[in-house]
């Protein structure tokens, strides 16, 4: 049995669907905060279980007679830590095999302080006494490709990336990959640095856009500060707008590249291009 935490959030489902090509659906649990958001799952055979990261004793009779568990990463910064302390302690008392943890490419060295609580996550696997596999995923590209609206309408990309090299990939890669990892044997004590095959600066994103959508977009680098002021006044919360504005500062100092190629190597085929899903965006936005 293996056990999705997360399994109504954009990652989630992929994974699910991903594992439903390997294995028969009663062999799938989806944990969710709330069941009803996949009722289409349990219609197709997926197991649902009730799950609240925030409420412990919710936990370890959902994850009773879980082999492996997706630990994916919580959404609720400043409280990760705490939250996913409590998926590890309820996986362990549930007597699960082998727990998987979405964290944060290379995040034990990561410049992105994003990457503080993946980092003490995967102290507490360490600490745990259980079996554990680390995803350590790069930015989804999907992340950059929500600006593509806006940057249509000004003509203009912003960030504070620099001329930092960014190997994101589909979200639906990494979801595959999760899978394989989940499907296969022989995997605790494993850390996937997991990327995109190619790599890519924001200039290079808005000379993509342009290419593709016969407009003009130019990149425009702001200091961390004025990108930030951006966000907040694109009318993003706070602590979204600061989370977005330190992540490109870390990629301008190399957090999100990689070039090891894991990725596709975990999934065997190419990761999705940028070109590929950025035409995909122009079509949605259109």
């Amino acid at each position: 049995m293996i056990v999705v935490t997360g399994a109504s959030g954009q990652l989630g489902r992929l994974v699910i669907e991903a594992l439903l090509k390997k294995i028969p659906a009663s062999e799938i649990v989806a944990a969710v905060r709330k069941p009803d958001s996949v009722n289409d799952l349990a219609e197709r055979g997926v197991q649902v279980r009730q799950i609240d990261y925030s409420r412990p004793e919710t936990l370890t009779g959902a994850f009773k007679k879980g082999e492996k568990l997706l630990l994916i990463s919580s959404s609720e910064i400043g409280q990760r830590v705490s939250q996913h302390q409590a998926v590890i302690d309820a996986a362990k008392n549930a007597g699960v095999e082998l727990i998987a943890y979405t964290s944060l490419l290379h995040a034990d060295v990561s410049p992105l302080p994003l990457a503080a609580e993946h980092k003490e996550t995967e102290q507490l696997l360490q600490a745990s006494g259980v079996p554990f596999v680390v995803l350590r995923n790069s930015w989804y590209t999907e992340n950059y490709l929500a600006s593509v609206p806006v940057a249509l309408q000004y003509g203009v990309l912003s960030g504070c990336a620099g001329e930092g090299r960014i190997s994101s990939a589909a979200r639906a890669d990494y979801a595959e990959a999760a899978a394989v990892v989940l499907a296969s044997d022989n995997q605790a004590g494993r850390i996937y640095e997991l990327a995109g095959d190619e790599s890519y600066s924001l200039q290079e994103l808005a000379q993509e856009i342009a290419l593709q959508s016969g407009k003009t977009v130019a990149y425009q680098n702001l200091p961390e500060s004025a990108y930030k002021d951006a966000l907040l006044g694109a009318g993003l919360p706070e602590p979204v707008a600061t989370l977005l504005a330190e992540s490109d500062v870390g990629a301008s100092k190399g957090g999100l590249f990689d070039d090891s190629h894991q990725l596709s190597q975990l999934i065997g085929r190419p990761t999705t291009p940028l070109s590929v899903l950025l035409k995909a965006a122009l079509a949605s936005a259109s």
